[in-house]
């Protein structure tokens, strides 16, 4: 693993990036695109990631082949076809239709803080998923994800709770993913050691 920097992200070879924001200790794997999103601190994505249109969280964890933001092709025209809107790399007289890329970035996919998306998932323009969720490995997430829940399937359908609901309610409301770096590192050994109960008790 790379070392991370307080200067924003690592960026890996092979990567494209276009108007996206990267907060402090974020990093994007081999071979990503991401366009039009950004990255909470902590957050990283795994290799060959496509993400567009997004707003991610603090400590996301965003496995490798992941897509977010897929864009939509126009079902109610006579074709589904690029041509429609990429038209000025078809016709030197034509130009792209500036109203179509503006719809699609306007639908924001946005991802909690301390998620992890698993490797292949899915999640579609405008879909919100919930602090502290997981999306597991193929899934296709085309609804809502409520905050620590994990969802699974094609299409995307709740598993389990990722933890009881009292206990959620009190994470969220510690928000530990608002500390600064050093008061993340001086908890550091009880993050390891601690069940969740027990972490909280000690830090609230």
């Amino acid at each position: 693993m790379s070392k991370l920097t307080s200067d924003g992200a690592v960026i890996h070879p092979d990567c494209a990036i276009t108007d996206s924001h990267f907060e402090a200790y974020t990093e994007v794997g081999q071979g990503s695109r991401v366009a039009y999103s950004s990255f909470g601190a902590y957050s990283y994505c795994d290799r060959m990631c496509d993400i567009a249109n997004a707003e991610i969280g603090k400590f996301s964890n965003i496995a490798s082949f992941v897509r977010v933001g897929a864009t939509d092709h126009p079902l109610d025209r006579a074709s589904l076809h690029h041509f429609l809107y990429r038209s000025a790399s078809y016709w030197e007289d034509a130009e792209d239709h500036a109203e179509w890329f503006e719809k699609r970035r306007a639908r924001r996919a946005t991802i909690g803080h301390d998620t992890w998306i698993g490797h292949n998932a899915q999640i579609k323009p405008e879909i919100t998923i919930g602090t502290g969720a997981v999306v597991a490995s193929g899934a296709v997430v085309t609804k809502d994800v409520a905050p620590y829940t994990i969802v699974a399937g094609v299409p995307a359908a709740p598993v389990r709770q990722r933890l009881k609901a009292d206990l959620a309610d009190r994470m969220m409301a510690l928000a530990w993913w608002d500390w600064p770096h050093d008061q993340l590192r001086a908890a550091l050994e009880d993050f390891r050691a601690l069940p969740v109960e027990a972490f909280l008790e000690k830090y609230e």
